[in-house]
């Protein structure tokens, strides 16, 4: 397991504290300060039922320690009349990250935020998964949370310096975070609304990933 996620580049360094993973190599010192040049990232496409078009926005902090995914629209819900698919919305994006020159990039941790409601019974999950294009490999991890529930909810992914992945020194591979709600009824009453959702009062929320940064060997 621990070569399929290495393997699967600086994505699995997301998921070190739930699955072995090897440890960042020591050839090329890390920097806790960021590069200078700005990293640019693009949404080359989104799809999904939790993000509609229009309602999806990606931006990278000023510092380039990190970038927060917006969402507006993503919303889960069971019971009280919601439509039978309503249960599960998920939201599909596929990334291109461009790099300052000579430098590679690990996912130090990643937080998710939202609100939930959930009658006595009912449960929810938050779940994502990330992947390099071309890459077999996925790695993913599961929050799951219980009714009753009446309160925003934050859940984070998170891993030591020691144990980073890193992305491909040279390489430029497309970067993909396919993320989930789901919320079932369970023992709630059919007649009684639960909800889970990636947004907030004022109709939007940020899902932010921090980078941690790496000086490339010479070639």
């Amino acid at each position: 397991m621990a070569r399929g996620l290495f393997l699967g580049g600086a994505i699995a360094a997301l998921l070190a504290t739930a699955f072995p993973a090897q440890a960042a190599s020591s050839s090329s010192p890390v920097f806790d300060d960021p590069p200078p040049d700005k990293i640019v990232i693009k949404v080359a496409t989104v799809n999904g039922s939790g993000c509609p078009q229009g309602t999806t926005a990606v931006a990278v902090s000023p510092d380039n320690t990190a970038f927060t995914v917006t969402y507006s629209d993503y919303l889960a819900q069971v019971g009280g009349g919601a439509p039978a698919t309503a249960f599960r919305k998920n939201c599909q994006l596929n990334l291109i990250v461009h790099v300052p020159g000579g430098f590679t990039y690990a996912i130090a941790s990643a937080d998710y935020r939202g609100f939930a409601s959930l009658q006595p019974g009912a449960t929810a999950t938050q779940k994502a998964s990330y992947y390099f294009q071309g890459s077999p490999d996925t790695a993913s991890r599961t929050h799951p949370f219980n009714g009753p529930y009446e309160d925003n909810w934050q859940a984070t992914d998170e891993t030591d310096w020691a144990q980073l992945v890193w992305a491909p020194c040279g390489v430029e591979r497309n970067f993909n975070i396919n993320t989930e709600l789901r919320v079932n009824r369970g023992t709630s009453p059919a007649s009684s609304t639960s909800f889970m959702t990636m947004d907030s009062t004022d109709g939007d929320i940020s899902t932010v990933y921090h980078l941690a940064w790496k000086e490339c060997p010479a070639n």
